[in-house]
């Protein structure tokens, strides 16, 4: 017997045509423009061989994925209308939306599915994601049959929101290297919104997709994201009413701001399938980095709760391990080194890095990523005398901005970094790319980059990513939180207090679990 969904998309689209406001129902109303605020700087406009959020927002606007999330985990049909999933789970069928265009007229077939999967699969830095999937079979126009070498319980979501785009094979199947397509900035999609103008640094323009395979849909006319560089001038424009939604706050002071402005609300939801961590990250292949009682000194030397509730005032969270600690995959038994000069100051001793005349052991640096400082270059500079108790002389290394930070870290030039990481819903997508001995790739930001190398951890993932019994999953994630959590190959410091600020016009804002990182044609003005 075959696990069978379906759920057909004229359906969904006919339940999603209302929304509960104010415990009544509303129809929506059509036209009008979103501005949404960013301080990101996009690279190009295309998913499929590039992560992050400034790519994901615009991208997922104009590109469709097969299939779409809620905010309560549950798969929905989209550019997939229903799927199959096989009893063994090395087969997941999927029915594709007939009659569906990309936005220059062309039709999508199952063909572009196939094209897509294997793109991603093969330039996109989450090497795991479609690490299971041989092929994808097109028996006909509409049917794409994904086939893997071993169970996938992560596949359904790295088939939604920005992790699977689908893109026309009859623009990027011209043998042009994909990562350096002029198409990534000029891109065609199948979405709710086509690609207006894309001014590098700037603004990025979106129009409706008239044509879109939803009826109805989008209820935006357009869609304008300002990338506002400076934190002070965006701010200036939400509270002027120049912009409706700013997504991704993550600043105490720009959280507390927004929460007085009269017309304006903030949301915590939208974020659950992002998992965002705050790390510091060691050079495991440097020394005295190779050494796990330096590392785990570092660690007792930290305090997580003054960073939270002094540096982040309350708004962040305590996180204390690889995974995020609302997921049901999180052991809270990692240890926690908690707070303890003495313990530190022991274990610098046995490594050691003994106190020279001027009390200091070593002089090593600590990168952080640009831009808004709270979560990192504030958290850097309170390393730095903190460690300095355990005598350890810290130099915060600056970066003009985040392609040179990235590069320090992807070539693994640095001693220690600040950084923040994504989950991405499901481990086998956003954690096994950080831990796994055989993602330790030079030139790639995201990855490995902190060179650790355990067989057992190894081992305990590649069991983990085909486990599709939860119980012995949480088992393996388990056993495999407690090896991180001795050898600490990172400090977890917080998890970012993301918000959505929106002004009050704006209806249905986004809270599925990945928020303005999935097609926002549901989205109005009132």
């Amino acid at each position: 017997m075959k696990l069978t969904r379906r759920l057909m998309l004229g359906t969904a689209a006919a339940l999603m045509a209302v929304s509960i406001t104010s415990g009544s129902i509303s129809a929506q109303t059509k036209g009008g423009t979103l501005v949404i605020a960013s301080t990101q700087v996009p690279r190009h406009l295309n998913p499929a061989v590039q992560s992050g959020t400034a790519t994901a927002v615009p991208g997922t606007q104009i590109f469709a994925s097969p299939i779409r999330y809620t905010d309560d985990w549950t798969p929905q049909p989209y550019l997939a209308e229903s799927w199959d999933i096989s009893d063994d789970g090395l087969s997941v069928t999927l029915h594709l939306v007939k009659g569906a265009k990309f936005h220059d007229g062309v039709p999508i077939t199952s063909a572009d599915v196939e094209f897509s999967i294997m793109t991603v699969k093969a330039n996109h830095p989450f090497k795991s994601m479609f690490a299971p999937v041989e092929a994808v079979e097109t028996p006909d126009a509409n049917t794409a049959i994904i086939k893997l070498s071993q169970p996938h319980p992560a596949l359904m979501l790295a088939l939604s929101g920005a992790l699977c785009p689908i893109i026309p094979k009859h623009i990027y199947g011209d043998g042009q290297d994909i990562k350096t397509h002029p198409a990534n900035s000029a891109p065609v999609g199948s979405g709710p919104f086509k690609l207006e103008e894309f001014k590098a640094g700037e603004q990025i323009t979106l129009v409706r997709n008239d044509d879109f395979f939803i009826k109805d849909r989008p209820y935006l006319d357009k869609i304008v994201i300002r990338i506002i560089k400076d934190p002070s001038a965006l701010m200036i424009a939400m509270e002027n009413g120049d912009a409706d939604m700013y997504p991704f706050v993550a600043s105490s002071t720009e959280i507390k701001r927004l929460e007085q402005v009269e017309g304006i609300s903030l949301t915590t939801e939208g974020y659950a399938g992002v998992g965002p961590i705050n790390w510091l990250a060691f050079n495991t292949a440097k020394a005295p980095f190779n050494d796990v009682r330096v590392r785990q000194a570092i660690a007792y030397a930290m305090d997580r709760d003054f960073v939270v509730n002094a540096l982040h005032r309350g708004t962040s969270k305590v996180q204390r391990g690889p995974i995020i600690e609302s997921s049901p995959f999180f052991n809270p038994n990692i240890p926690a080194y908690d707070v303890d000069l003495d313990k530190a100051n022991a274990l610098l001793d046995e490594a050691g890095l003994k106190p020279g005349a001027d009390g200091m052991r070593a002089t090593m640096t600590i990168d952080y990523i640009p831009g808004p400082p709270e979560q990192q270059k504030t958290v850097a500079e309170y390393l730095k005398s903190q460690l300095k108790k355990v005598g350890l002389d810290i130099v915060v290394r600056a970066a003009p901005d985040f392609p040179t930070w990235a590069g320090r870290v992807s070539k693994h030039d640095f001693d220690m970094t600040m950084d923040v990481v994504f989950n991405w819903g499901d481990p086998v997508i956003g954690v096994h790319r950080t831990y796994l001995s055989t993602n330790i790739k030079e030139g790639v930001i995201w990855s490995n980059t902190q060179s650790y190398a355990n067989a057992r951890v190894d081992e305990l993932l590649n069991a983990a990513a085909v486990e599709g019994d939860p119980v012995k999953r949480k088992a393996l994630y388990d056993e495999f939180q407690m090896i991180v959590g001795e050898e600490v190959p990172i400090y977890w410091v917080n998890s970012l207090p993301y918000h959505t600020a929106y002004r009050d016009r704006v209806g249905n804002v986004p809270t599925s679990i990945w928020g303005t990182m999935q097609s926002m044609d549901d989205v109005y003005i009132k």
